[in-house]
């Protein structure tokens, strides 16, 4: 008897069970999916909130339509710069405490530029609110690549860009009603109250890191990880696709607004109302993303550029009714590819992911700071039809690059 208990005694201890990750159905999936809805809902209000408030900004202030572009190009430069640093950050620090930081922070930037006295003042806040507002797209994908299943990453990474749908929709018809009943500075002090709020909800919901490990803040070893990164074929192509995808659907987004008012005489409160259309991009990148898990992300990404390059032509029709149709084809184009793409760098990143998904995030905004802005230009040279034109352009491109990724080789862990 007790030759066996001591037997027993000697037997090594068994392994600790792993933390398991966070699959679809669960509660933690839940909680952690309305937290991500929220960062997204935050990031897409607090970024494009001013968008529809550009014709307001060059009435106001005397300026361009390339100029008031500045509102929403400087704070995208600001950004995609930001989630470089932020990224690396991330690594050493974790995700939530950024993510946090960078929610609260930017609302309550976005709240002081309600109060600017002048258009450089404005401007100085907004790419301030841009560049602390990078910590949260740096972030969340890499949070969520890290935590959640992977047969789960392509519905929680749909959700999280639903969030973005759901904020630029509310962002943009918010600030376009309020302005045209108040003032545009009463419309962005609201917006920041609205995106203070989504933050407490973010906090509230959102489970520490389990499977992030910490890494030491060097210098060398983060710019070697983003060397990584760039020579991986696959990656460089997806990073293309960002720009062209993102660089074109703001561009859209810009000058719509210009396009209804010259064109159709429509007021600023109708032109708010016409963002209404990013409800379908909930749908689609939810749906899509989910979809993409099943079937392959490489059979379904080239469906939404295809898309996308629809919804441009039907945008031309000479109707209030095609251009918000073709405003509402584009976006669910838009909103599917981007979902598809956000969790395609997550799966063939096979290390530093926070690097990677930071790098997709410059390359789409910086896409959309310099596309936007060449937008403007094209838009009083040519008209709506000249900004379709180079959207259409940058479509092209990406579908050739997407229809290219699809030929690579799988890298050790399935991407497609």
């Amino acid at each position: 008897m007790s030759s066996s208990v001591a037997d027993v005694r000697t037997l090594p201890a068994p392994p600790k069970a792993a933390t398991p990750h966070i699959e679809r159905g669960t509660a933690e999936f839940f909680r952690m999916s309305v937290a991500l809805f929220c960062a997204g809902l935050a990031t897409f209000t607090l970024l494009y909130c001013p968008q529809p408030l550009m014709p307001v900004f060059s009435r106001e202030f005397g300026v361009s339509a390339a100029a008031a572009s500045l509102s929403i190009s400087l704070p995208s430069i600001a950004l995609a710069f930001g989630t470089l640093v932020a990224s690396s950050l991330s690594e050493s620090f974790g995700r939530k405490p950024l993510m946090v930081g960078a929610v609260f922070g930017s609302a309550g930037l976005t709240l002081l530029s309600a109060f600017a006295p002048n258009w450089e003042s404005f401007l100085v806040l907004r790419t301030l609110q841009g560049l602390v507002l990078a910590g949260l797209p740096a972030a969340a994908v890499a949070y969520l690549a890290e935590e959640v299943h992977p047969r789960s990453i392509g519905l929680a990474v749909g959700l999280y860009i639903s969030g973005n749908a759901m904020g630029g929709m509310l962002g943009r018809v918010g600030t376009g009603i309020l302005s045209d009943i108040s003032s545009w500075h009463v419309a962005m002090g609201a917006m920041g109250l609205f995106g203070l709020l989504t933050a407490l909800v973010f906090v509230m919901n959102l489970r520490p890191s389990r499977h992030f490990r910490p890494r030491p803040l060097k210098l060398a070893s983060l710019a070697q990880s983003f060397v990584v990164h760039l020579r991986e074929p696959g990656l460089r192509v997806l990073f293309l696709m960002g720009a062209m995808l993102m660089g074109g659907f703001v561009t859209v987004y810009n000058y719509i607004g210009y396009h209804l008012l010259a064109d159709y005489g429509l007021s600023q409160a109708w032109v708010g109302m016409v963002f209404t259309v990013y409800l379908v991009g909930i749908v689609a990148s939810t749906f899509i993303g989910s979809l993409a898990d099943r079937i392959g992300r490489a059979k379904i990404f080239w469906i939404n550029m295809v898309v996308i390059l629809l919804g441009l032509a039907v945008s031309l029709l000479p109707s209030v009714a095609g251009s918000v149709a073709g405003l509402a084809i584009v976006t669910l184009g838009f909103f599917g590819a981007h979902a598809i793409a956000s969790a395609w760098v997550g799966r063939r990143a096979l290390t530093a992911k926070a690097q990677a998904s930071a790098l997709y995030l410059f390359a789409c905004y910086g896409g959309s700071s310099v596309i936007g802005t060449i937008g403007g230009w094209l838009l009083t040279a040519y008209g709506w039809p000249g900004v379709v034109a180079l959207v259409a352009g940058c479509m092209v491109v990406g579908l050739v690059a997407a229809l290219w990724l699809a030929r690579l080789k799988p890298l050790a862990q399935p991407v497609a």
